[in-house]
């Protein structure tokens, strides 16, 4: 039951991702062409006001379509009609007026030449495969020519739609922080609420109603108590506890590495905070974290932390961990998953919302468009950092589980 909590948590947030890529080209005027939850094949579908809505039988986020994200070139033609083409040479010469007007840059001609290549090809018995293709391609390719086209748009309208991913992550980390700490991470207890099983902390001896008073011999407070776990990075740790009115040494003990941190496996209570100091204390973490995870890409960057990487395996394992022990925990780790979702897709690198960021950024300064070689060399480079990093935690979480 805790996988599937943790799955459709992860769900969720790449579903407001989308969504909010979604609200803000509408607000821009960008009108996308498709909005699911979850992924096709649909379930449900209907389309208004030119726009079609969708639940997709895998449950799992969702997706925006925005239209003519590329200035679309003759490759698209070619690669659209060509099956169409070969079952019909007569196509052929439709099919290349298209290409040459989007070779010289006339949009108003390429959209000529599409409804021509439209119309000649219903004289035409074409297998479903070429059918289909060439279909696509006239869809694709008119979104790509039409007023409402991504490419076409001014820089700062295209800054937003695709910055409004990462925020839509971004905004929701905080508000599950302010959640978690208006309710009981404002002043955490130091009393041991539960134990998890087969946890550092049950190994040790710690039980529920303990209360623990140091670390290593060194007084800590509730708060001071999880950030003296955390920052032992697994080195083995004496607690001090009260039971039953005596003081009791239990350990060495050695936290657990999870995936949202070092822990010992104990559950606390605590209490909340006002709402605007549980707000602060939320955009206080998140800083925290968001230099976190810049250290940790900057050592990737050099070959080291390798170990801290992990797939949506390893996300997913450590949600579970954070569902059993209890819904607030688990809320926290979810806000943290949130922000780090954010600031990958932040990476200049295509097809990454910071990539696509990036170049409207160079194509706004320069004035003209980059050539779509450009983005395609650097979108196999963007996607191959991108895979490498996903194959380093595949490994990693694999490793965790032998």
């Amino acid at each position: 039951m805790s996988w599937a909590v943790a799955v459709l948590g992860l769900g969720l947030l790449i579903f407001v991702h989308e969504a909010g890529h979604f609200f803000a080209s509408l607000a821009v005027g960008l009108r996308p062409r498709r909005f699911y939850i979850g992924f096709p094949p649909p379930l449900v579908r209907t389309k208004r006001n030119g726009i079609e809505y969708g639940i997709g039988m895998v449950p799992l986020g969702g997706f925006v379509s925005i239209p003519g994200m590329h200035r679309p070139i003759p490759h698209d033609a070619d690669r659209r009609f060509s099956r169409a083409v070969s079952d019909a040479p007569g196509l052929a010469g439709p099919a290349d007026r298209v290409g040459r007007a989007l070779d010289e840059g006339d949009l108003d001609a390429g959209l000529t030449a599409l409804d021509e290549f439209e119309a000649a090809m219903a004289d035409r018995k074409l297998s479903p495969a070429a059918l289909g293709a060439a279909e696509k391609g006239l869809t694709e390719l008119r979104d790509a020519l039409g007023p409402d086209a991504y490419w076409k748009a001014r820089t700062w309208k295209r800054l937003v739609a695709i910055f409004a991913g990462p925020a839509a992550n971004i905004v929701l980390a905080l508000v599950l922080f302010t959640f978690v700490y208006a309710t009981v991470g404002g002043k955490v207890s130091q009393t041991v609420r539960s134990v998890t099983k087969d946890s550092p902390a049950e190994e040790a001896g710690l039980r529920a109603g303990d209360r623990i008073v140091a670390v290593d011999g060194e007084p800590v407070s509730g708060q001071e108590l999880g950030e003296r776990i955390v920052a032992s990075q697994g080195r083995p740790l004496v607690i001090t506890v009260v039971r039953d009115g005596n003081e009791i040494r239990l350990g060495p003990v050695s936290p657990e590495k999870t995936e949202d941190g070092y822990r010992l496996g104990i559950v606390r209570g605590g209490t909340g905070l006002p709402v605007l100091d549980a707000a602060g204390r939320a955009f206080e973490v998140s800083g925290r974290a968001t230099v976190a995870i810049g250290q940790g890409l900057g050592r990737l960057a050099v070959g080291e932390g390798r170990e801290d990487v992990a797939s949506p395996i390893g996300i997913v394992r450590g949600s579970s961990d954070a569902v059993e022990r209890g819904a607030v925990n688990y809320v926290g780790v979810l806000g943290f998953i949130s922000l780090s979702l954010a600031l990958l897709n932040l990476l200049p690198l295509l097809p990454l919302d910071g990539g696509h960021i990036l170049f409207t950024l160079i194509e706004g300064a320069r004035g003209r468009f980059v050539r779509r070689e450009v983005y395609e060399r650097v979108s196999v480079v963007g996607l191959a950092i991108v895979l490498l990093l996903f194959f380093i935690g595949i490994t990693n979480d694999i490793g965790g589980l032998t």
